[in-house]
């Protein structure tokens, strides 16, 4: 009896030895190259775009980033959601006007008398007289840099013909773009119920605005001066000074729009926009998107 349980156990072993052997014989014929032990494989791996890249966390209500270029949606956050853009209405104020003075074959350097109604508006303002000449460049200059509502009230009654007329001209654009959550009521952001967009219609906005050379020289313009009125502006945007490649676009404020903000930045060829809409971290937030989107272009 003995003997054969000897035998029993010594045939029981012997076939487990000969299933661990197949076993690892199968499972080293199953690891994939880059498992197998040697040499090349023992050197640490490339890490792929996607597992080096995080996507940061932004506070922003409505956030956006694109490439500029292809129009490639790198980051989004409630993209759709209606929102109200304040003075960041005023790359759409300026795209119009650009567009609207290349129609009629005028240059920014062209003359306007100053209208009664854009005198006097409340808000971010360049102080204008009713009745004072000066160019429609002064007034661009002024609404982008210093992001005067009175020059956004001026610049649409002279280019336009009727305020009415020019956010008309506004809203069809809009519409051109294939911006369906955006509707404008006036050139300058103030706030109002029926004034309202999404960050995604308005980084669609500012791409379709930086195409433009005249346009993109205003945006990025840190500073600008009239020798005619010695009126002189430092642009509110901050991402011209203080990040790298920063080349543009637009802030905006009001209580009860919250802070607003476009940005743009080109880096080796690359350029990338980002939106944050009703943002207290507006600035930040902007950066670590475009910090991210660089990261992922590279």
């Amino acid at each position: 009896m003995k003997r054969k349980k000897f035998k029993v156990r010594g045939i029981a072993a012997l076939l487990v030895l000969l299933a661990a052997a197949g076993f690892l014989g199968a499972l080293t014929e199953y690891m994939s190259p880059s498992l197998r032990v040697d040499e090349e494989h023992l050197k640490p791996p490339h890490k792929s775009i996607s597992a080096s890249v995080e996507a940061p966390s932004v506070s922003a209500e409505g956030a956006v980033l694109i490439n500029s270029d292809s129009g490639r949606i790198l980051y989004e956050k409630n993209p759709d959601e209606k929102l109200y853009p304040a003075s960041t209405t005023k790359i759409m104020t300026a795209l119009v006007a650009l567009e609207t003075l290349e129609e009629l074959g005028l240059g920014i350097d062209s003359k306007v008398i100053v209208p009664v109604e854009a005198a006097g508006i409340e808000g971010s303002s360049l102080y204008l007289k009713a009745g004072e000449k000066l160019s429609l460049e002064e007034l661009l200059y002024g609404l982008i840099l210093q992001s005067g509502n009175d020059s956004a009230e001026a610049i649409a009654i002279c280019v336009g013909g009727t305020k009415e007329n020019f956010v008309e001209k506004m809203n069809r654009r809009a519409e051109e773009l294939g911006c369906s959550g955006t509707h404008f009521v006036n050139p300058s952001g103030l706030f109002d119920e029926k004034h309202y967009t999404t960050a995604g219609d308005l980084a669609v906005i500012a791409s379709e605005a930086m195409k433009r050379d005249d346009f993109r020289k205003i945006a990025g313009a840190r500073r600008w001066s009239s020798e005619e009125t010695d009126r002189s502006f430092v642009n509110k945007n901050k991402t011209v000074f203080n990040y790298e490649g920063g080349n543009g676009v637009k802030i905006g404020f009001t209580k009860k729009s919250g802070r607003t903000l476009v940005a743009s930045a080109q880096r080796d060829g690359k350029e990338l926009i980002a939106v944050v809409l009703k943002d207290g971290n507006w600035f930040n937030d902007a950066y670590a998107l475009m910090d991210y989107g660089f990261g992922l272009e590279q």
